[in-house]
């Protein structure tokens, strides 16, 4: 089976999937299809690839900070259950992907289980992390697992909970694979201990994860939670702690997501004095609540990040990939005139020259002897034409070849839109004019329909918010998606 083919059944069943569980959003995937079009015409995808599987299609929570920071014991806590592995020491050092448990049963898997299922956003992920570590590829279980739990918290969402990142040996694929979990999820929980809540305990990583949430448009889905608070109430100096860890992060340039504090009222130790005990507790039921707030209303904005995401991805295509391929192929046509003009200039001067040496100008009259020889036979007239003509034409294609191959290399691989480097090759094939500014697949079909796909997701929007609001002040109850 072609990779396309497996690509058309993967879509297949994410809409049978959605049929039962969102209907709302079957539509949306014929969208991506027609999305995926228009970018594998122009090189940016190939026909195995489509945008429909770089967005996860169930709602997605991530929970990530360093060892000790309370991870384990916050999933426990909020789902009722004893599913994670608690204490100081490194006691889990994959990532775990948690779901529902339909049968009651707490049960772990294999990595292989996320890796080989294309309903989950780690679909092939052992090919990434090959990409980054040599032969790590195949030793997916050193990396996920997942765990199902009958948690009635886990219908309808995903939970992955991070190893620590304080002592981690295979750095570049663990970082590899925080990067595409951040890039899925609905909301990212950044937990750091309040026993040693600087930036520092976090080392390298927290810039990572930092300098990636300024880059991105939704940073806002960042919560950076100070955990295990209580052991600081016996001194009093929550705001103390609290100002000194957020203005740490800033100085590392942070300037989006929310801040706030927790502790794990089952484990934590009360003070004697109760005034402090109950501004403590008070100030974690109110950050507590507005963490669950956001967690619960993940499912209304994975619906609204589908959409939206769609609508991104068309603007991205028209408005950043094409005005840099027309920049790159500009930029190929004036290399390879100036690269034509010099060498072509070079070789005539050379030819100008031997022809001087051997004798074959009589003033300003080129007669070479074998050019009587040539008068009168055809064959040789011809040849005489075609052969350096075509000599000139393999030069030129020689030349327009490596400089579109070193070109593409410094536009890169991945983009968020596609890989602009192959749909730059595409678009300097022999057959494509040195003169043709647009890229390969661009044209007044392709903007008309990227118009379409954004006059779909306006419709889809105006319908989600005719299940959540009534701007009329009408009385009809909002849906649940």
């Amino acid at each position: 089976m072609t990779p396309a083919k497996r690509m058309e059944q993967r879509l297949k069943r994410l809409q049978e999937h959605l049929k039962r569980e969102n209907p709302v959003l079957v539509e949306s995937v014929n969208q991506y299809r027609e999305l995926d079009a228009i970018a594998q015409k122009l090189g940016l995808l190939d026909g195995g690839e489509s945008y429909a599987t770089q967005i996860s299609w169930w709602p997605l929570v991530s929970i990530l900070g360093t060892f000790s920071a309370g991870k384990s014991s916050f999933i426990n806590s909020y789902l009722d259950v004893n599913l994670q592995r608690t204490g100081n020491q490194a006691v889990d050092d994959r990532f775990t992907v948690i779901t529902y448990s339909p049968d009651g049963q707490i049960r772990t898997l294999p990595g292989l289980a996320l890796d080989g299922d294309p309903r989950f956003p780690f679909y092939q992920i052992s090919e990434e992390i090959e990409h980054v570590s040599a032969g790590d590829g195949a030793r997916i279980d050193n990396y996920l697992q997942m765990k199902v739990a009958p948690s009635e918290k886990l219908r309808g969402k995903i939970l992955i909970d991070s190893p620590g990142f304080d002592a981690d040996e295979q750095r570049k694929a663990t970082l590899r694979i925080t990067d595409h979990i951040i890039e899925l999820s609905d909301l990212v929980l950044v937990f750091f201990d309040a026993r040693h809540p600087e930036p520092g305990a976090m080392q390298d990583t927290l810039e990572h994860l930092v300098k990636g949430a300024m880059r991105r448009n939704d940073s806002s889905k960042f919560l950076f939670i100070l955990n295990q608070i209580d052991t600081s109430a016996r001194e009093d100096n929550l705001e103390d702690i609290v100002s000194a860890w957020q203005k740490a992060l800033v100085q590392q340039g942070l300037s989006a997501g929310s801040f706030h504090i927790l502790f794990n009222d089952k484990l934590a130790t009360p003070v004697e004095d109760q005034a402090v005990w109950s501004r403590y507790v008070s100030k974690r039921e109110a950050d507590y609540q507005r963490i669950m707030t956001r967690i619960d209303s993940v499912n209304i904005e994975r619906v609204y990040r589908i959409v939206g995401s769609m609508e991104s991805q068309a603007n991205q295509i028209e408005q950043q990939a094409v005005p840099r391929l027309r920049e790159a192929l500009s930029r190929w046509k004036k290399q390879v005139l100036f690269s034509d003009m010099f060498v072509f200039g070079l070789l005539a001067i050379a030819l100008v020259a031997m022809s001087i040496e051997f004798g074959y100008w009589e003033g300003l009259l080129f007669n070479p002897p074998w050019l009587a020889s040539m008068q009168g036979n055809a064959i040789a007239t011809a040849l005489s034409i075609i052969v350096p003509l075509l000599i000139a034409v393999s030069i030129h294609f020689l030349i327009r070849n490596n400089l579109a191959k070193r070109i593409a290399a410094k536009l890169g691989q991945q983009e968020s839109y596609g890989n602009l480097s192959r749909a730059f090759l595409k678009s300097t094939r022999m057959w494509r004019s040195i003169f043709q500014s647009s890229p390969s697949g661009w044209g007044r079909r392709a903007r008309q329909r990227l118009d379409g796909i954004r006059y779909a997701t306006d419709r889809f929007v105006q319908h989600l918010n005719d299940r959540f609001t009534s701007p009329s002040g009408g009385k009809d109850k909002a849906e649940s998606p």
